[in-house]
């Protein structure tokens, strides 16, 4: 007979919310089990109260989402919490953003309604600004062209199974060039498959088909993660959960 746990079941979860946090600054370049780290903690100091696992090992329900990768900043970071009592999600997220150094920013937090879908479902494409000090914006705009010309673009992608060749045109959904300060800025908007095309791999594609080799470190920001709609845009994945809060609070306002 399998040995059950000791004591009393943990509570169940009785809301579940959704964040939208920053990584900014410095903490660009904090790992992902850092920044997961330093959450859990300003959940404690914030005391949320946090629903927990059940088994042996009882962890806090936290799912992330499709974080963005070491070096790259980003506005755009998506995490979901289970509680174990019900509080204001408004509440929460300035109690948390308080608990957080300087760069996380919690910006939202969002109750999830039964009938919102998965969060996770929603998050398929991600917006990047890409800015490449030193390079000239013509010189970028015409690798640009030549990559989308492109049907299939293959780069070395290092994968935790070793270096495999990977399409990154086919992640590629659109890209167009800005300047701004005298700074070449690539705006791309890529689908995350598997692997995931990361900005690197967008700038290994621009080498492999015009030879563009930018002289000086790039900056990547994660403007945007969500669904791609039919225009090539990427919707914000929390607005299926105002949209049913709104539609609740209309029924009851009709009571």
């Amino acid at each position: 007979m399998a040995r059950q746990p000791d004591g009393p079941p943990p509570p169940p979860t009785v809301q579940k919310l959704r964040l939208r946090y920053t990584k900014r600054g410095p903490l660009r370049f904090a790992s992902h089990r850092d920044l997961a780290r330093a959450l859990e903690r300003a959940l404690r100091r914030a005391e949320v109260p946090m629903a927990f696992s059940a088994g042996f090992s009882p962890h806090p329900k936290i799912s992330y989402m499709g974080a963005a990768p070491t070096g790259a900043a980003s506005e755009a970071e998506y995490f979901e919490i289970g509680l174990s009592a019900r509080r204001d999600p408004e509440q929460v997220r300035a109690a948390l953003d308080a608990s957080l150094p300087p760069g996380i920013d919690v910006l939202e937090c969002v109750e999830a309604l039964e009938g919102s879908g998965s969060l996770a479902d929603r998050l398929d494409a991600t917006r990047w600004r890409i800015d490449l000090p030193g390079v000239d914006a013509d010189e970028l705009s015409a690798a640009v062209q030549e990559l989308l010309a492109r049907e299939v673009v293959l780069v070395a992608k290092r994968t935790k199974n070793g270096l495999r060749d990977v399409d990154a045109r086919a992640a590629v959904v659109r890209a167009a060039v800005a300047v701004e300060a005298g700074c070449a800025i690539l705006h791309v908007v890529v689908r995350q498959l598997t692997p995931t095309v990361r900005p690197d791999d967008v700038m290994a594609a621009l080498a492999a088909v015009a030879d563009l080799r930018p002289p000086l470190p790039i900056r990547a920001v994660r403007e945007a993660q969500g669904r791609l709609d039919d225009s090539g845009e990427v919707a914000d994945p929390l607005g299926p959960d105002r949209a049913v809060r709104s539609c609740c609070q209309e029924e009851r306002a009709q009571v």
